[in-house]
């Protein structure tokens, strides 16, 4: 099990990697305990005493920090979600030690950068090290993870975690990032709703569908979830000339969220596809 620890007035920063467990075949988790004492980033959380509690979402393909000006920049993908507060993120497209990131366990360094705890779930070995995608979180959580979807020209997963949430309350919180085909992504759509369908507390399911709003995937996924409409500024890709929505954050049960504001994140250069933030009330 892996733990966002909070220390009252103590820091504490580490990074644990763990490869290969007999729970999840193939696959890889790296979790973070990070700074969360006085003068880190303020929680994105809210609870009042008998109120609901507020979640600060982002889900981002991050194409391994290169961004479209061919510039490799982790520090610049950390600089924007610290910005944006999140509670829990959903990044695809994240390298663990690889060559061409420079032998950085990405998912690690993003979660010390941002004081957020990691779990970095493989989707196949690349390059020296290993490719795939992670979450970040600021609350509890244990059980990562890395449930393996049916595989086309690259094996996919869908890196979930079990949220502690502020109110005694848990959620699943869990990453997609859907390929290639129509028929492949189906697939893999029908086996992680399969999965996440055993679930008895709500499910946020965040990421790159590589779907748009009208295809059988969404439609199949909308038949569990609820998929909240971004408005006008929907597009999340390609960041700089945008011209298609395949970045989705979709939950479930409807009736447990509200949605407090969705937004597409206007920026152009430090990953090919554009953030999605979504804040939600759980009751």
């Amino acid at each position: 099990m892996f733990r966002t620890v909070l220390a009252l007035f103590a820091v504490v920063v580490a990074a644990s990697v763990t490869s290969g467990s007999a729970v999840v075949a193939a696959s890889s988790v790296i979790a973070g305990v990070v700074n969360r004492a006085t003068g880190a980033a303020t929680a994105g959380w809210r609870q009042g005493t008998q109120g609901p509690t507020t979640l600060r979402i982002l889900t981002y393909n991050i194409h391994h920090g290169a961004g479209n000006d061919e510039v490799l920049d982790l520090e610049r993908i950390a600089e924007l979600i610290r910005s944006l507060n999140p509670d829990l993120v959903a990044l695809q497209e994240v390298d663990n030690r690889t060559e061409r990131t420079g032998g950085v366990a990405q998912a690690a360094r993003l979660g010390q950068l941002t004081g957020m705890g990691s779990a970095f779930g493989k989707f196949m070995d690349y390059q020296g090290g290993e490719y795939g995608m992670a979450v970040l979180s600021r609350l509890d959580y244990e059980k990562p993870t890395n449930h393996m979807l049916p595989e086309g020209p690259e094996p996919r997963s869908s890196m979930a975690i079990r949220v502690q949430l502020p109110n005694g309350g848990e959620l699943i919180f869990a990453g997609v990032h859907f390929y290639r085909t129509a028929e492949e992504r189906m697939a893999q759509a029908r086996r992680l709703l399969d999965v996440l369908g055993t679930e008895e507390v709500p499910v946020i399911l965040a990421g790159d569908f590589n779907s748009t709003p009208d295809s059988a995937v969404m439609a199949f996924i909308d038949e569990s979830f609820e998929i909240p409409d971004k408005g006008d500024n929907h597009f999340t890709f390609r960041s700089d000339r945008p011209d298609r929505e395949i970045d989705f954050i979709v939950y479930r049960p409807a009736d447990r969220f509200t949605v407090v504001e969705l937004r597409v994140i206007d920026e152009p250069v430090a990953s090919d596809h554009r953030p999605v933030l979504l804040v939600l009330e759980i009751r």
